[in-house]
């Protein structure tokens, strides 16, 4: 197509929009007219995927292909019902790992590991690509799967045209320079004007109030202040709440009963009901809302608080609606599935207008929910963060119960870009004319810290970049090894790195300019007093100084920690009744024992002093490790309590007979006895600078001049670290690769490239955090003599992870031999690839988890979803259907990788093949198959 060609597509793809293109979006679809490549960073909300659906616009109008990536399968779903409606579904399909929809269509939606996986795969349906849209591109900042994004712009031909689409980032303008540096002509659009208008405020109590001052307008580059009369209002419920406690009758111990603490009639600091907080945003027209609970118990609570409250936000005929939507989704499910499943409560919850909205829940569930909510059916969803990926549920209210969650290791404070992409749900193009936050105050909740939050609104983009042993294999077999580190270079967190070191390199320079200015100064002054050899002559007596010096620390230290040791076990050994010297500290003299130490790694023996005092002494009382002086007899009961009985006590000791050494004690070192150090003290006197009178101000001028030249080291040290960390973690992995034969020197080079063995070949297949433990297994044969819900209970074993209240052990598939045999293989075989990963500084692979095979194992046995759940509540825990749909699809995953895998390392069809087969088709039935379509 000419230009003049694409410039008249952008005009019949406006027109066809129900709203006007902002002017970033005609930017960004007028660059794309133009051949260029796109980056684009906008608020959430802003309508950014405009850009994206104009890339497929214009790939159908020229008759080639385009790619749209999304990170997550629910958003590569909707975006295919999506563009389904535009453009009919012959141009339209679907690849997500779980569905194939019409793949080769002219346009195929997918997730971005699907278009990683074809680029190493040399898929023929790469032919002919004009465009990739990468929709949520920051998800490059994801630890787990963000170097996916960075491996596709890589890879990905020159000739194809990448429109990256972002939420706001603060260094968009260095992440669209790399993607010029590594894919040429690109386009970088920021725009920070969010179409809909987003009102900030905090509810406290029953009271809802403006985050903001309206009252003092904000200047452009100045902080909105605080709403006064918010933090009036809080200060005087804080003090009320205190005064209240004050008169509050207490128990025996102070303390107010557990049914006053808990009385709903006293106000205090308590936040307000989930019931009362929807209520009352009904009755303010704040509805839609999102209330966003970091927890899937949090939701469900919520939910069942609503249940019980009676609370009703729809009409009878809108119930009507929604029983008719959830019978849609339901119509598949068997009778018993449905009670386990719990749909009876889920629907009276939709028939009331409240859901919750949740990775625990059946897919079927959420996009039964997601339909609603779009339809105005629903008018409040209780939602984990993974709602705010871009799933297109905008609400008018979005609402923050808390501004802590949980990221798998900690609970950490969200971040501004959290809080923005989370409150970027509120607002509805063409039906809200603002939206609104709304964030629940607690008592532990300043409103300066929401404002903080609020007023951030962007956060930067960092690479999570880093070689994985598929990464290498696949790269080494297209690049070569040369090509495969030069590809790394050009990654996203290489440019980053050397972008960091630019000003280390510039302290750098001018550290070295500071050298050589001293080196000349040091050297004339050097001639000046005649010294042989210069500088070089000075430089080698500061050396010697220097070497004395640490040689002193050394044996300081040597001293200070066998005096410790020492001094530790004879205070350990020291017994009732023996009497030992005090020399430091505030008490001197002699001392005797009345209790011996219990704590042996830090022993403190009570003792009593002439002078009556009486107290526990540490190694750090003692400059020299005590020394036993006598004994003394003691009585059974001695009387150290009161003033008398230690009076008697050092009266005693005084009159024991036992006397203390005499002369000022002195610290034992090694110093003197040292032969090293004596040989470098000769050495000192004898150098020709020694005899130079009144050297001190050519010594500190070499002392600096060393100084400088310590600091340019440890810089040029911290730069070398920083810049080829990723270098240095690929030879690790090609080590363990080429140790493990997937790797070996191609015979037919003579540059040391590296080749992709057979071995190499089937770990180029398998795309798991577990990758190389499972081709070992492959390889070795562990798995073949298993059945299919055999294998897929050990395959299970090395995907799933464990979540802390989630469903967990195996104690019933236990209990098959050949299972228990096959994952007590399966977790020797990690040990020793972990020693292989520790021998060459490798982080190890994650340990195989069982906690799924008991389920996975019922299941594919063909156990119904009622004996599957079940068996889990037995033994006190909870395996929530959509958690047990969500593993089982990435177990079917799994066993397809192997089965590929499999045949390539046998040459053709194997035991482990048919019983990968078999298992995929045994697990995928009921709601397994009802979600995979």
């Amino acid at each position: 197509m000419t230009l003049s060609d694409t410039r008249a597509e952008l005009e019949r793809f406006s027109a066809r929009q129900a709203f006007a293109l902002d002017p970033f979006q005609l930017d960004a679809c007028a660059a794309l007219a133009d051949g260029h490549g796109v980056l684009v960073c906008a608020p959430t909300g802003a309508g950014k995927t405009i850009v994206g659906e104009f890339a497929v616009h214009l790939a159908l109008a020229a008759g080639s292909k385009c790619f749209y990536t999304t990170p997550i399968k629910a958003l590569s779903n909707q975006k295919y019902a999506d563009l389904v409606r535009v453009h009919g579904a012959d141009s339209i399909g679907l690849l997500t790992g779980d569905s194939s929809v019409n793949s080769n269509a002219p346009v195929v939606v997918m997730t971005t590991e699907v278009l990683r996986n074809m680029i190493y795969a040399n898929s023929p349906a790469l032919e002919h690509l004009s465009h990739v849209v990468m929709d949520e591109v920051h998800f490059l900042a994801d630890r787990f799967r963000g170097a996916v994004w960075e491996e596709v712009i890589l890879h990905l031909a020159p000739s194809v045209r990448v429109v990256s689409l972002s939420a706001t980032v603060s260094n968009a303008e260095e992440f669209g320079s790399w993607i010029q540096t590594v894919r040429g002509d690109t386009t970088v659009i920021v725009d920070d004007h969010r179409p809909i208008p987003l009102s900030q405020h905090m509810i406290v109590g029953n009271r809802l109030f403006d985050l903001f001052d309206s009252k003092e307008p904000s200047a452009p580059n100045k902080k909105p202040a605080v709403n006064p009369e918010l933090t009036r209002y809080i200060r005087h419920r804080e003090l009320a709440a205190r005064r209240e406690d004050d008169y509050t009758p207490r128990g025996p111990r102070g303390r107010r009963g557990a049914s006053q603490r808990n009385d709903p009639r006293r106000g205090g600091t308590r936040p307000i009901s989930r019931p009362d907080l929807i209520a009352r945003l009904d009755r303010d027209g704040l509805l839609p809302a999102i209330g966003f609970i970091f927890s899937r118990a949090g939701c469900e609570g919520a939910l069942s608080q609503c249940l019980r409250s009676g609370l009703r936000l729809l009409e009878p005929h809108q119930a009507d609606e929604v029983n008719r939507i959830v019978d849609k989704y339901v119509s598949e499910l068997s009778a018993s599935d449905q009670d386990i499943l719990g749909v009876p409560t889920w629907r009276e919850g939709l028939t009331r207008g409240f859901a919750a909205h949740h990775a625990g829940l059946l897919p079927a569930f959420r996009h039964a929910v997601e339909e609603l909510f779009v339809k105005g059916l629903v008018k409040a969803v209780f939602a984990t963060e993974t709602l705010a990926l871009g799933i297109n549920m905008p609400a008018r209210s979005v609402v923050l119960e808390r501004l802590i969650k949980f990221n798998g290791e900690a609970h950490v404070d969200l971040t501004p870009g959290e809080y923005t992409q989370l409150t970027g749900r509120a607002g509805r193009r063409g039906i809200d004319i603002e939206g609104h936050a709304v964030v629940v105050w607690t008592d532990d909740l300043e409103p300066t810290r929401v404002a903080g939050l609020a007023g951030a609104r962007t956060f930067p983009l960092r690479s999570s970049f880093a070689p994985e042993y598929n990464m290498a294999v696949n790269l080494i077999g297209r690049l070569g090894l040369a090509g495969s580190r030069n590809l790394l270079d050009r990654s996203f967190a290489q440019f980053q790195a050397d972008k960091s070191v630019v000003g280390q390199a510039r302290q750098i320079d001018t550290a070295r300019r500071q050298l050589r200015k001293i080196e000349v100064e040091l050297e004339n002054r050097a001639e000046g007093r005649g010294l042989d050899g210069g500088i070089d002559g000075f430089l080698g007596y500061t050396r010697l100084r220097e070497e004395i010096r640490s040689r002193e620390r050394s044996l300081k230290f040597e001293d200070r920690m066998a005096t410790q040791q020492s001094t530790v076990e004879d205070l350990s050994a020291l017994k009732r009744g023996q009497v030992i010297g005090l020399h430091g500290g505030r008490h001197r003299g002699l001392a005797v024992v009345l209790e011996a130490a219990t704590d042996l790694r830090d022993p403190k023996p009570l003792v009593i002093c002439e002078d009556a005092w009486c107290g526990r002494v540490g190694p750090r009382d003692f400059l020299n490790p005590p020394q036993v002086l006598g004994n003394m007899r003691l009585a059974k009961q001695v009387d150290r309590r009161t003033g008398r009985g230690r009076r008697d006590l050092a009266s005693a000791l005084r009159s024991s007979g036992i006397d203390m050494p005499r002369g000022k004690q002195s610290k034992r070192t090694q110093a003197a006895d040292d032969r090293g150090l004596a040989r470098l003290r000769a050495e000192l006197r004898e150098h020709p600078a020694h005899q130079i009178p009144q050297h001190d101000e050519l010594f500190r001028l070499a002392e600096r001049r060393n100084r400088v030249a310590r600091e340019i080291t440890a810089l040029e040290e911290s730069v070398a670290q920083r810049t080829s960390t990723l270098s240095i973690n690929f030879d690790r992995i090609v080590g363990v690769l080429k140790e493990l034969g997937y790797l070996e020197q191609n015979a037919g080079k003579s540059n040391g490239d590296l080749m992709v063995t057979k071995a190499g070949d089937t770990l180029s297949r398998v795309y798991s955090e577990s990758d190389l433990l499972i081709c070992e297994c492959i390889r070795s044969g562990l798995w073949d003599q298993l059945g299919a819900a055999e294998l897929a209970a050990v395959a299970s074993s090395v995907v799933y992870e464990s979540r802390r209240d989630s469903y967990g052990g195996a104690e019933l598939v236990t209990g098959v031999a050949s299972v228990r045999e096959a994952l007590s293989r399966t977790h020797a075989a990690w040990q020793t690839l972990t020693r292989i990963e520790m021998s060459h500084l490798i982080e190890p692979t994650r340990e195989p988890d069982a906690g799924f095979a008991t389920a996975i194992y019922l299941w594919a046995s063909g156990r119904s979803l009622t004996e599957v759940l079940a068996a889990a509540g037995e033994r006190g825990t909870s395996l929530p259907a959509g958690d047990f749909v969500r593993w089982s699809r990435q177990v079917i995953d799994l066993l397809e990788q192997m089965r590929t895998a499999a045949s390539l390392e046998s040459s053709g069809e194997s035991r482990l093949t048919k019983s990968a087969t078999a298992a995929i088709a045994a697990i995928r039935r009921g709601v397994v198959a009802v979600e995979l379509g």
